[in-house]
């Protein structure tokens, strides 16, 4: 597996959040992970209600309809793909990197319809590819990719690559994307914050035009937060360590303190800090019982 030139993926490589799939030509090397409601229902089922508090997403998502946003979001992870594939950069299906991920997934997928129902119907997706990018990420509706630089820079654990895996997915399951692509186009065509709420406007329409800006939102700190937080729970549901969460940022943080931006795309999106740290030091004893409890 070679390494993935970025001089063709510049902006594809700050992407997360979206999607939903249909056949493409490179499907078999790409793995579907598909999980059926029963089988989320048998992990998830009947545990407690949820640990963290992040309170309920926006109303302003709603002004643009999941479905588009998921199609247009799996055009761009099939765009990305293949120009992954046609330079030799996207992981065969019996690469042990690529498996540990899938393994990963395998245990937090059913954790998700607890944060979102969609998530269902979302047929998941998880895919490495060969890169120096220090850089993962989860489109809604399921499409999930790391690049090989998160998890040799990082020298990640299990556990860690859980809290990274975590956290993508909250962004796809809390629909940040969709909410941020509202706002984005609200202000773009003028629109009163009234006039949204009464469905007036073409958003639809527009998101459908949108799928390339998914790979170069920028979520709010706010956004991040919830990620950190339900992240958290999800893994820790799934049977990882919570403590993890905190010795990731950390290593996030020396990774930042090194100097260069190259490679940093996941840094500049998601930068780390004391706040973010103390806020998931915070929140790991109130996750530590469900965590427990997944290792029985």
């Amino acid at each position: 597996m070679q390494h993935l030139d970025h001089s063709t993926l510049s902006s594809a490589a700050r992407c997360w959040h979206c999607s939903c799939a249909a056949a493409s030509p490179w499907q078999a090397r790409r793995a579907f992970l598909r999980l059926g409601g029963a089988a989320a229902l048998a992990t998830a089922g009947g545990a407690a209600l949820a640990q963290v508090d992040v309170g309920g997403g926006s109303r302003l998502r709603q002004l643009v309809p999941a479905e588009t946003l998921e199609e247009a979001a799996t055009q761009q992870y099939q765009q990305l793909l293949a120009q992954a594939k046609a330079q030799g950069a996207l992981a065969p299906s019996t690469n042990p990197q690529l498996r540990r991920l899938h393994t990963i997934a395998g245990r937090l997928v059913p954790q998700a319809t607890q944060w979102n129902e969609r998530a269902r119907s979302w047929r998941w997706e998880v895919n490495l590819i060969g890169s120096k990018e220090i850089n993962a990420f989860c489109m809604p509706g399921g499409k999930i990719a790391f690049y090989t630089g998160i998890l040799d820079k990082l020298a990640l654990t299990d556990d860690e690559a859980a809290m990274i895996m975590g956290h993508e997915m909250a962004h796809a399951l809390r629909e940040h994307s969709r909410e941020q692509l509202a706002k984005n186009q609200a202000t773009n065509i003028g629109l009163s914050l009234g006039a949204q709420l009464l469905g007036l406007g073409d958003l639809g329409n527009a998101a459908a035009k949108l799928g390339s800006q998914l790979l170069s939102l920028r979520f709010s700190r706010a956004d991040e937060s919830d990620a950190d937080l339900v992240g958290l729970e999800m893994a820790a549901r799934a049977g990882y360590d919570p403590q993890a969460a905190v010795t990731l940022w950390q290593k996030m943080g020396q990774a930042t303190g090194g100097g260069g931006g190259n490679g940093l795309a996941f840094l500049s999106t998601h930068p780390s800090g004391p706040d973010r740290i103390r806020e998931l030091q915070r929140n790991v004893p109130k996750v530590e019982g469900l965590y427990r409890q997944a290792r029985k």
